[in-house]
């Protein structure tokens, strides 16, 4: 399933830590409801009663804290739950879920040391979908840390690591792009935050007046 067999639209946003997809994501769900439509704000890992707890397991503590395969198997479980929970029903009901990351962060982030395959296996087994659109906001990595260690929260796990993991999820982000053109658009997040909503909303709406 690609998010399709079903009235509402799956969208979700990716990019480095610090890209501002969540700050975007939140004015892009404001905009579709003040447009009159209803719009389901979400993420990743989280989404769900159960997925937030999973949330804390993998963002929270010492970088080292799981193996990359333990900490693949406690992602696809958060993403499970979260689909069958919230994602899937909000789309049957026709709204439109954005997502604040999804299946593309798990096949860099938990894929990065050579379990790409692996990834890709479980999540054909356990999820089975993709979004109907996917938008990575790429933004220059230094000032994408940066950003991210400014917010001083709990959930710093992975921008513990530094710059040479956002270097690297960069480059990894833009090859995703390449890799699934039908379904991914690289917006340039190195703006005001005006001019890149206004930028996502026309994408948005392109692949809204598109749904079959």
């Amino acid at each position: 399933m690609n998010g399709r067999g079903h009235s509402g639209l799956f969208l979700s946003f990716e990019g480095i830590d610090g890209s501002g997809k969540s700050t975007q994501a939140r004015m892009l769900a404001e905009r579709l409801s003040a447009d009159g439509m209803t719009a389901l704000l979400t993420r990743e890992p989280g989404g769900s009663p159960g997925a937030e707890e999973i949330r804390a397991l993998v963002l929270q503590g010492d970088p080292d804290r799981w193996s990359p395969e333990t900490e693949l198997l406690l992602f696809t479980a958060a993403r499970r739950d979260h689909m069958e929970r919230t994602i899937r029903p909000a789309l049957t009901r026709g709204e439109v879920v954005i997502c604040d990351r999804f299946a593309d962060s798990t096949r860099l982030y938990q894929g990065r040391q050579g379990l790409r395959d692996t990834v890709d296996k479980l999540h054909n087994l356990m999820i089975g979908m993709e979004p109907d659109l996917t938008i990575i906001l790429d933004m220059d990595p230094e000032a994408g840390l940066s950003r991210a260690k400014a917010r001083a929260t709990a959930e710093e796990r992975f921008e513990d690591f530094g710059i040479a993991l956002q270097l690297q999820m960069r480059a990894g982000f833009l090859a995703l792009s390449e890799e699934f053109p039908a379904r991914i658009r690289v917006i340039d997040g190195n703006r005001r935050p005006e001019y890149v909503a206004a930028d996502i909303h026309a994408t948005v709406m392109e692949a809204l007046d598109a749904r079959p």
